[in-house]
């Protein structure tokens, strides 16, 4: 019996870093908050791998992506979003596109994100700049957290020849065209989570389209 429960221990031991270990190759980016009225938490964000996605613990807010993950022409990035629990205040979580220099003063990406309070938002990063593409709108589109605490939606953006449709649990909830601010979809894609959240992603990448 005592060598079973040995072997149990061990095999415990072995499985666990397996189930939670931090993604190979993979950066992240601190974005902390000025904010007197609204700081970050205490501890360290946490990231790692679990089952077949990513787990991020998030106290402040951070940018994750993998050098090797870029995008190009036409495109659709795709990723499953579980968010473990809601935070005290609105925050928001979602897809990382377009991007380039994330680890240096020149980043710049797009993102397309949801909050707990079933609105959406598309941003623009520049720098230290953000802008505003689309405000927060209200979608039924967006999971709410039920009674578990928990909610889960599948965000999209498909990047065509002329225009970028950003979808959410498959209802496409708005579109920019390819002008503007909204221009340049080339780069690195990756997801954003903000702070005070814990945020589980799966069937996370991007595949070619027509």
């Amino acid at each position: 019996m005592k060598r079973q429960i040995a072997v149990a221990l061990l095999i415990a031991l072995i499985a666990t870093p397996l189930l939670a270990q931090a993604p190979k190759g993979w950066k992240l980016r601190v974005d902390r908050s000025t904010s007197a009225s609204d700081p970050d938490a205490a501890g360290d964000i946490k990231f790692v791998t679990m089952g077949t996605g990513f787990h991020a613990t998030n106290p402040t807010a951070a940018v994750y992506w993998n050098p090797a993950n870029t995008a190009t022409g036409n495109y659709s990035l795709k990723g499953t979003f579980t968010l473990m629990k809601p935070s005290g205040h609105v925050n928001y979580y979602g897809l990382v596109f377009g991007g380039s220099d994330l680890e240096g003063a020149g980043q710049t990406y797009l993102y397309f994100l949801v909050a707990q309070n079933g609105t959406w938002l598309v941003k623009q990063r520049n720098g230290d700049q953000t802008t505003n593409i689309t405000p927060r709108t209200a979608s039924d589109a967006v999971k709410q957290p039920g009674e578990d605490g928990k909610s889960t939606n599948e965000l999209e953006v498909r990047v065509m020849a002329d225009k970028i449709d950003y979808l959410v649990n498959g209802t496409v909830v708005h579109s920019t065209p390819k002008t503007g601010p909204t221009a340049k979809t080339d780069g690195i894609y990756g997801f954003r989570v903000n702070h005070l959240l814990e945020v589980h992603v799966d069937k996370f990448g991007v595949s070619k389209t027509s």
